[in-house]
């Protein structure tokens, strides 16, 4: 199981986080930079493979590689490209 799949998932099933305060950070092809962010609320799933973000424009489908970084109440627990990897307390 890759890493940024691991901390979502304990970020939704632990009770002391909020998983509305999440923001993920991704690779998004077409989008300006080729990056894209996105809360908590809007993932509806977190599938074994990939989480499915909900917009207005229906389902995306992210796989967890394009995961760049992940950060709980703006702070920064999770990024690839640096390796740093804080597990919230």
């Amino acid at each position: 199981m890759r890493t940024s799949h691991r901390l979502l998932l304990r970020l939704y099933h632990d009770a002391r986080f909020s998983f509305e305060e999440v923001w993920v950070e991704y690779i998004n092809r077409g989008a300006p930079g080729d990056r894209a962010s996105t809360s908590g609320r809007e993932i509806s799933q977190l599938d074994r493979d990939y989480m499915v973000i909900e917009s207005p424009r229906g389902q995306s489908f992210i796989p967890y590689h394009r995961i760049t970084a992940i950060r709980y109440q703006g702070r920064l627990l999770w990024d690839r490209e640096t390796g740093e990897h804080k597990l919230p307390e």
